[in-house]
């Protein structure tokens, strides 16, 4: 019990729930597209079992996932991932959920929401399995958590990321603060590292989220100009 009430162990919770909301705000998009065809009185049925699918379903693959993460490499390629994560995360992207089409039977709207959702969580496995630290307890726990907020509250949510980039930035940091972490837990350099200062864990951290940070902000800056530039080609030629 003095273990779920520790700093360490709420840290960690939070850090679940942060990665949740932040790569988790397009399942309430995709829960509406799919119900959107559903006569109303099913609606609401519609959007309560694909969640407990979906849910059902992220536990099963970030279970799977921690066992990987157990093996040689594993933890070295999750952690390159991370970091590729949070620099997307830091691009202007225009989401486009056109291929998501309303179904109009129950179970079809359940099914659509589940296979999107498996399609669309890789990051969000990968995260969330960093961040856990092989504590299956911590994962479901801060799913159960997030899953209200994403669904019920991520226009909030999203609305904060448009008004406070900031958010978004935090975010991104996190991604590779857990990468920078995992690189150096990896089985294979256990050895190679089983001397090294207690340090080092937070020192690969902060580099990780640092270079997301950097490279992301750099990368942005870079297409803007580029994302611009039809724009002001157009206003020439009047």
């Amino acid at each position: 019990m003095e273990e779920y009430l520790s700093l360490a162990f709420l840290l960690q919770v939070l850090q679940i729930i942060a990665i949740d909301i932040l790569l988790g705000g397009d399942n309430a998009v995709v829960i509406a597209l799919a119900c959107r065809k559903l006569p109303e009185a099913q609606r609401n049925k519609g959007i309560a079992w694909g969640v407990v699918g979906a849910i059902g379903l992220r536990v099963l693959m970030i279970f799977f996932a921690l066992q990987l993460l157990a093996l040689p490499f594993l933890k070295i390629v999750g952690a390159l991932l991370l970091l590729w994560i949070g620099v997307k995360l830091l691009q202007s992207e225009d989401d486009d959920h056109d291929n998501v089409e309303g179904a109009t039977t129950l179970m079809g709207a359940i099914k659509t929401i589940v296979i999107a959702d498996a399609v669309m969580s890789l990051d969000n496995v990968i995260a969330v399995a960093g961040a856990a630290h092989g504590n299956m307890g911590l994962v479901v726990f801060g799913i159960l958590f997030s899953i209200p907020i994403i669904v019920w509250g991520s226009k909030f949510v999203l609305t904060l990321m448009d008004r406070f980039p900031v958010v978004i930035t935090l975010g991104a940091a996190l991604l590779g603060w857990i990468a920078g972490g995992m690189f150096v837990t990896d089985e294979f350099l256990k050895d190679y590292l089983k001397d090294a200062p207690s340090w080092l864990h937070y020192a690969t951290a902060i580099a990780g989220a640092l270079f997301v940070v950097v490279v992301g902000k750099l990368i942005a800056a870079r297409q803007a100009p580029a994302e611009q530039a039809p724009l002001v080609d157009l206003a020439k030629k009047d």
